[in-house]
């Protein structure tokens, strides 16, 4: 059975924060320094699961300036990325390598990476879910038209925009994902 286009849904995900822990310093949330830190935060894997039975793709939209600041190398991220897609679930992990100093349009909260996703898989951005732990994430997910989950992890910065949910773990975004679309707890 074909999907046509624009027929799938997706949820789109933050990675630090969101999937694995965060090391916060100063109320600031940075990624692992190396894959071994790679620590996978309770209620992901489940919640995840629980998405792609109900049919929806995960990908993981990240942005990883400490490549542009040279203070984690691609090739850390790399190796990072793959033990995240060996874990869980992922169709697929789109980088943004750039920082703020670089105007490009794949850096959060810019869409770039949710709508150039959206337009190789056929997906429904209106039909979607951006599920984040940063107001850059949810900017972009707005922006790209999908609903969106802010996980709540008391950092030192402010929303910018009201998301459609706020919650405080994967486990309970999964579950208003899943309530949304009509088809769980």
């Amino acid at each position: 059975m074909g999907i046509s286009a624009l027929t799938r849904r997706a949820v789109f995900l933050d990675r630090d924060g969101t999937l694995n822990r965060a090391v916060v310093r100063n109320g600031k949330p940075h990624p692992p320094a190396t894959a071994q830190e790679l620590e996978i935060l309770p209620g992901v894997r489940e919640g995840l699961g629980a998405l792609r039975a109900a049919g929806c793709l995960l990908i993981v939209v990240t942005n990883q300036p400490d490549v542009a600041k040279g203070t984690l190398t691609q090739a850390t991220v790399d190796e990072i990325h793959a033990r995240l897609v060996e874990a869980l679930p992922i169709d697929e992990v789109l980088v943004c390598p750039h920082d703020d100093r670089t105007d490009c349009q794949c850096r959060k909260p810019k869409a770039g990476m949710v709508i150039d996703a959206a337009r190789r898989h056929g997906i429904d951005l209106a039909a979607s879910f951006m599920i984040g732990d940063r107001w850059r994430d949810i900017e972009a997910g707005r922006t790209a038209g999908c609903r969106t989950v802010f996980i709540d992890r008391h950092y030192n910065e402010a929303l910018q925009s009201e998301p459609d949910a706020v919650v405080t773990s994967f486990e309970d975004a999964a579950a208003w994902v899943l309530s949304t679309m009509g088809t769980g707890s």
